[in-house]
C-alpha cells in the first residue's frame, strides 16, 4: 500500500475512535443513565487528567525502549479493551473507572501518531510540512464520519449515540487501528546518550517562560479558554436530546433527532477556519485573533442559549459555524504564537507547556466546573453563564495582554 494512503487510514482511524464517542456521550450519560453535570464533567475531565502526564510519559518510553508504532499499536488495544468492558457498565463509579482508563491510553496516541507520521514521511525523502496537513486532515474527516455514523446507526431501533453501542463502536475501531499499527513503518529508538530528558518530554523546562509576564500571561489565558473547548463537547448534544426532546413541540426536528449531525457542522467549520489563520495572524497579529476567538465564544454559548431546534434552529447552525473560529483561531493561532516567540532550544517544551494549560489544567478544571453550573443554574440559562464567562475572560485579555504586531515577521515565520 501507498506509504501516504498507509499513514491516511491510520489518521482516520485514530480521530475516528475518538469522533465516536466524545460529542455523544454526554447524552448518554444525562439521558438514558440520569447522572448529573457534575458526573457528566467528571467523565470529560478524564481527558485533562491523561494531558498532564500520559503524552510525556510515553514520549520518554517511544525515545528510549519501545518503537513508536509499537507503543501506538498496544495503547488501542488496551483502550479497545477498557472501553468494551465500559460499555456494558451503568453504574458511576465502574463506568468512570474503565473510561478514565481508556482514555488514559488514548491521549498520547495523538502525539504517537504524529511521531509515527513524522518519520515515515521523512525516511521517504518527504517534505513534512508540505505533506502531512493534507494527510492529517482526514482525521478530522475520520471524527465528522464517526460523529454521523453513531447518529444514523441502530439496533433494535436504539441509536449508537444515545446509549452503550457508540462505546463498542469506537472499541472496535481501536482494536481495528491497533492491530493495523504494528504494520506501519517502523520508528527507531534512541540511544540513551541522544534521548531527551524526562525534563525536556514532559514540557517542564519551558515553565520559566512563566517568568516573562508576557508568556505567563498568554499561558493563563490559554488555560482560561482551554475551560471552554470541553463544554459543547460535554452538553451540546445533551442539551439537544434531552433538554429539547421532553418537548413536544420538538421532538420530531432534526436537531433532536440528529444532534451529532448538527454538532458535526462545528467540526466541518474547524477545517474551514483553518485556512483563515495565516491571513488574520498575518494582518491583525495575535492578541486581535485571539479577541476574535473569544468573541466567537460569547456568540457559540449565546447562540446555543437562544436558539432552539425548530423556529430558532439557523441560530443553533450559526453557533457551529462560528465554532470553528473559535477554536482554531485560539488552538492552531496559540500554538504558532508559542513556536514564534520560544528559542528553538525549548520550543517542544513550550508546545507541551501549551499542551498542559489547554487540554489538561483547562479542560480538567472546565469540565467539573461546567458540570456544576449545569447542576445550580439548569438548561438554558447554564449557556448565558458560559457566555457571560467568556465576555470575562475577553475584557481582561484586551486589558492585560500586550503584544505589538509586526506583520513582516509574521510573513516569514508562516512562510517557513
Amino acid at each position: 500500500m501507498n506509504l501516504k494512503l498507509r499513514l491516511i487510514v491510520m489518521n482516520f482511524l485514530q480521530y475516528a475512535i475518538w469522533g465516536g464517542w466524545l460529542i455523544s456521550l454526554g447524552a448518554y450519560l444525562g439521558g438514558k443513565l440520569d447522572f448529573t453535570g457534575v458526573q457528566i464533567g467528571s467523565f470529560f475531565a478524564t481527558m485533562g487528567i491523561a494531558s498532564l502526564f500520559m503524552p510525556g510519559l510515553l514520549g520518554i518510553i517511544a525515545d528510549r525502549f519501545v518503537p513508536a508504532e509499537k507503543l501506538l499499536g498496544f495503547c488501542h488495544l488496551m483502550g479497545a479493551m477498557f472501553l468494551f468492558l465500559a460499555a456494558p457498565q451503568t453504574e458511576y463509579s465502574a463506568l468512570y473507572t474503565y473510561i478514565l482508563i481508556a482514555v488514559v491510553f488514548y491521549m498520547p496516541t495523538i502525539a504517537l501518531s504524529n511521531a509515527v507520521a513524522y518519520n515515515a514521511l521523512e525516511k521517504s525523502g518527504l517534505d513534512t510540512v508540505k505533506t502531512f496537513p493534507p494527510i492529517r486532515v482526514w482525521g478530522t474527516v475520520g471524527f465528522i464520519g464517526s460523529m454521523i455514523a453513531v447518529d444514523l446507526l441502530r439496533i433494535d431501533g436504539i441509536k449508537f449515540s444515545q446509549s452503550a453501542y457508540q462505546l463498542y463502536f469506537s472499541a472496535t475501531l481501536s482494536l481495528l487501528l491497533g492491530i493495523y499499527s504494528f504494520t506501519l513503518p517502523k520508528c527507531p529508538t534512541s540511544p540513551a546518550g541522544e534521548s531527551k530528558s524526562w525534563v525536556d518530554n514532559f514540557g517542564l523546562r519551558a515553565f520559566a517562560l512563566f517568568k516573562k509576564r508576557k508568556m505567563a500571561i498568554f499561558f493563563t489565558f490559554s488555560m482560561l479558554l482551554g475551560v471552554s473547548l470541553q463544554i459543547t463537547n460535554m452538553f451540546a448534544n445533551d442539551y439537544l436530546t434531552n433538554y429539547f426532546g421532553k418537548m413536544p413541540e420538538y421532538q420530531n426536528t432534526f436537531g433532536v433527532q440528529y444532534a451529532n449531525i448538527l454538532i458535526s457542522i462545528s467540526q466541518m467549520s474547524e477545517t474551514l477556519c483553518i485556512l483563515l489563520i495565516p491571513f488574520f495572524l498575518k494582518r491583525f497579529g495575535i492578541k486581535k485573533v485571539m479577541l476574535i476567538s473569544m468573541f466567537a465564544w460569547i456568540l457559540r454559548f449565546g447562540l446555543l442559549g437562544v436558539g432552539n431546534p425548530g423556529g430558532g434552529v439557523w441560530m443553533l447552525v450559526l453557533s457551529m459555524l462560528v465554532y470553528g473560529v473559535a477554536f482554531d483561531f485560539f488552538n492552531i493561532s496559540g500554538s504558532l504564537f508559542v513556536e514564534k516567540e520560544t528559542s528553538p532550544k525549548i520550543r517542544s517544551s513550550a508546545q507541551g507547556v501549551f499542551m498542559i494549560m489547554t487540554n489538561g489544567f483547562g479542560a480538567f478544571i472546565g469540565s467539573y466546573a461546567a458540570g456544576k453550573v449545569v447542576d445550580m443554574a439548569g438548561w438554558p440559562n447554564a449557556w448565558f453563564v458560559f457566555t457571560a464567562y467568556s465576555v470575562v475572560v475577553m475584557v481582561l485579555f484586551a486589558m492585560l495582554f500586550h503584544y505589538k504586531h509586526y506583520p513582516e515577521k509574521i510573513e516569514r515565520h508562516l512562510a517557513r
